[in-house]
């Protein structure tokens, strides 16, 4: 881990252009799972024209993006008890058919937030371990292992300056070697066996300073 004391001169991704930049890269004809938090944001920026599958682990196939404010129905809501619509042809069910659907292996994407990521794909997400914290699996073992492709969409950064991709998880694992990529508010990478690949970063921000505020080698 390290921590960041650079100046910076880029603009951090806003968590809707974080969302838009999830969306982009889900295919046509996908079965995805949205995470609690950040993840759901997903929803509201799926390409017009290209038919995306959302799933909820509490029982949903086939949501559609939040409600407009005042058309909220709560009997209506996603894993993270967040109100949200049904597309046509959408269904809802008991929440052992949906974890069967997870563990069997027919999602082919899911979006999950993390507290750690390591450069080979380990996943950190359901508790820091501290004392005091109050452990929150849902689940997320069950998406990370089951579906096709795990996807971590986070803040690359704590708080305090210290970078969530690391080159061996502190914290509890949810997963190993399951995370695929990671969607960060400066940049997105691969997980490889191999240690970390550059996709894409934002304007402004050099190989060479993300690299420091890693703290681990990050092939082009």
């Amino acid at each position: 881990m390290t921590m960041s004391t650079t100046t910076a001169t880029y603009q951090r991704r806003t968590k809707d252009q974080l969302a838009a930049r999830v969306a982009q890269d889900i295919f046509d004809g996908a079965v995805v799972n949205l995470g609690i938090g950040q993840p759901t944001l997903v929803a509201n920026h799926l390409p017009a024209g290209r038919e995306i599958v959302l799933q909820s682990e509490n029982g949903i196939l086939g949501m559609g993006p939040a409600p407009a404010a005042g058309n909220e129905d709560y009997d209506l809501i996603n894993a993270g008890k967040q109100p949200v619509t049904l597309l046509a042809g959408g269904s809802f069910f008991h929440h052992a058919d949906s974890f069967a659907m997870m563990r069997g292996g027919h999602l082919d994407i899911c979006v999950l937030g993390a507290f750690q990521v390591s450069a080979t794909g380990d996943l950190a997400n359901w508790s820091t371990g501290e004392e005091g914290a109050i452990p929150a699996v849902g689940g997320a073992m069950d998406l990370a292992i089951g579906a096709k492709q795990t996807w971590v969409m986070m803040d690359l950064l704590t708080k305090a300056g210290v970078s969530k991709i690391v080159k061996e998880c502190s914290y509890p694992l949810t997963g190993i070697g399951c995370v695929k990529r990671v969607y960060s508010d400066l940049a997105t990478l691969e997980c490889t066996p191999d240690g970390l690949r550059l996709i894409d970063t934002v304007d402004g921000l050099t190989h060479a300073e993300l690299e420091k505020l890693i703290g681990l080698p990050i092939a082009a």
